[in-house]
């Protein structure tokens, strides 16, 4: 099979499987509890709860005139893929709907909720695809515009409709509770982009720094860099140590350091992302 026709079918799969995981999520807890992570989602909400429209159908009308607007400005590809994903979730959201909720507690939706719709999101992010609503917007203007910040824009619409959702409910605990949901939500696609586990960044200053990256890389196993730097009080010139390592190697390693030279300076700092040998692959 050729290699783009596969990687097109998998995207596709990929996108399916999302817009189920976010249709379970909105349809088993956030929607019977009022709640939203905002996007036209918080406004199919309010209809639903107005007008007793289905959220999934709402969903795809007002998605419609983005498809139109959109059609000509974004790639091709992605927007195929965008139109299965808004339909896909769509018909999740109302097939879920008709089913009794998981929960009815709004915390335990708004955790429960956040989580799960963000995994889905994540999947077809991860899918080169989108459901539409407000980050369909975000990548029309995108077009447009191209120096805007997406995020920026994003948080600006989900806030409003959530506020939207907090004036017609008259509740501020939904909003409060929305909140909760859209941080886990964006947590959530951080952890599957970017992984929960954050490497360590160790830098060490010390007159005896060639003795120390000796017994780093002999006890710990660990590589280290010496970069050349000056202290601005001392005006003495001095080698800065740099290792990355895991957060059980940090022990060992500010061990070894002291061992040597109790003086040493030493700074251990987060790593969001470390791509290498003995890390993540490329």
């Amino acid at each position: 099979m050729n290699e783009n026709i596969k990687n097109s079918i998998l995207s596709i799969i990929g996108t399916i499987i999302g817009a189920g995981i976010i249709g379970f999520g909105t349809g088993s807890f956030l929607l019977p509890s009022q709640l939203s992570t905002g996007g036209f989602s918080g406004i199919a909400t309010i209809t639903y709860y107005l007008f007793q429209i289905p959220m999934g159908t709402m969903n795809i009308l007002l998605n419609i005139p983005m498809f139109i607007f959109s059609g000509f400005r974004i790639g091709k590809n992605f927007f195929i893929k965008t139109i299965i994903g808004t339909v896909s979730l769509s018909v999740f959201i109302d097939f879920f709907d008709k089913y009794p909720p998981i929960t009815t507690d709004r915390f335990l939706a708004s955790i429960y909720g956040g989580l799960i719709i963000g995994l889905g999101t994540a999947i077809i992010l991860k899918s080169g695809s989108s459901t539409g609503g407000s980050e369909l917007i975000a990548n029309l203007i995108k077009s447009y515009i191209p120096n805007i910040t997406i995020s920026k824009y994003l948080t600006l619409i989900d806030a409003i409709i959530v506020l939207a959702n907090v004036i017609v409910f008259k509740h501020i605990e939904i909003g409060l509770y929305s909140a909760i949901a859209i941080y886990l939500y964006g947590k959530m696609i951080d952890i599957i982009f970017e992984g929960i586990y954050y490497t360590k960044l160790v830098f060490i200053i010390s007159d005896k720094s060639e003795q120390i990256s000796k017994e780093i890389e002999n006890k710990v196993k660990r590589g280290v860099t010496g970069l050349y730097g000056k202290g601005m009080y001392s005006g003495e010139d001095k080698l800065v140590l740099i290792c990355a390592a895991s957060r059980g190697d940090i022990g060992k390693i500010k061990s070894v350091a002291k061992d040597i030279d109790k003086k040493c300076f030493i700074v251990v700092a987060n790593a969001r992302e470390v791509l290498g040998e003995g890390f993540k692959s490329y």
